[in-house]
C-alpha cells in the first residue's frame, strides 16, 4: 500500500498524527499533484483547521482546475463555519466538474434548506435520496423537505420509508404524527408522538404535541 492510502486508513481511523506525517511526506514526494493536497485538506476539515484546509484545496485547485472534490473540500469548510452561500457555490462548481456522489447533492440541498430555499433543496435532495436510498440522514431531510413545501403525502411516504430503515427514528415518527394531525387523524397522531417519545424520551416536541392532543381529546 502507498503512502497515501496509508495515510486515508489512518485517517478513516483516527490516527490523525500519523496521518498527517504520510500526507505531508506525500506532498512533499508529488508537489504538483493536486491528489495529496486534496486528502490533507480532508483531514484538516475533520479536525476543524478551517484556514488550513481552505489553502490546501485552494492549492488543488490551482494544480488542476478539474479536480471535483477540492471543490467539494472547499464546500465542506464553508459549510462548517455557516457560510452557506458560499458553500452551495463551491457544492455546485463540484457537480459541474463532474462529481456524481450523493453527499454533494445532499450536502448541496442542506446549503440550500440552511438559506431557506426549500423549493430549490428539493431536486438536489431527491437525487441524493436516488443515489443512496438506504442513507438514513439522506432520507428523513428530503423528507422533511418534501412536508416543507406542502408535498404532505410524499412527505409521508419518505418518512415511512425512513423507518423501513430505522424503526426507532424518533423524528420520523414526530413528522408522521405531524402528518396524521395534518389529516385530522388524532388517534393515529398521539400513536406516532408516544411511539417518538418511546425512541427518545426528550423528544420535547413529540411531547408537547402530545400533550395538545390530550388536552384536546379530554375536552371533548
Amino acid at each position: 500500500m502507498d503512502k497515501l492510502n496509508q495515510a486515508i486508513e489512518h485517517m478513516k481511523k483516527q490516527n490523525f498524527e500519523e496521518a498527517t506525517k504520510l500526507f505531508t511526506e506525500t506532498i512533499e514526494e508529488n508537489p504538483d499533484d493536486p491528489v495529496g493536497y486534496i486528502n490533507f485538506g480532508n483531514l484538516l476539515v475533520h479536525v476543524n483547521e478551517w484556514e488550513r484546509a481552505e489553502r490546501f484545496f485552494n492549492r488543488a485547485i490551482e494544480l488542476d482546475e478539474q479536480a471535483a472534490t477540492a471543490y467539494y473540500g472547499l464546500g465542506n469548510v464553508y459549510y462548517e463555519q455557516e457560510n452557506y452561500t458560499k458553500a452551495q457555490n463551491q457544492f455546485l462548481l463540484a457537480i459541474e466538474k463532474g462529481l456524481e456522489e450523493a453527499d454533494v447533492h445532499f450536502m448541496l440541498g442542506m446549503t440550500l434548506v440552511h438559506q431557506e430555499y426549500m423549493k430549490l433543496a428539493l431536486p438536489y435532495l431527491l437525487r441524493a435520496s436516488e443515489l443512496e436510498p438506504k442513507d438514513i440522514d439522506i432520507q428523513f431531510q428530503y423528507g422533511l423537505c418534501l412536508a416543507q413545501t406542502g408535498q404532505i403525502e410524499e412527505a409521508e411516504e419518505t418518512m415511512k420509508t425512513v423507518l423501513q430503515l430505522e424503526e426507532n427514528h424518533s423524528d420520523a415518527h414526530y413528522n408522521l404524527g405531524v402528518v396524521a394531525l395534518h389529516k385530522e387523524d388524532a388517534g393515529l397522531a398521539l400513536e406516532h408522538f408516544n411511539k417518538a417519545l418511546e425512541c427518545n424520551g426528550d423528544h420535547t416536541l413529540a411531547a408537547h404535541a402530545k400533550a395538545q392532543i390530550e388536552q384536546a381529546l379530554s375536552g371533548e
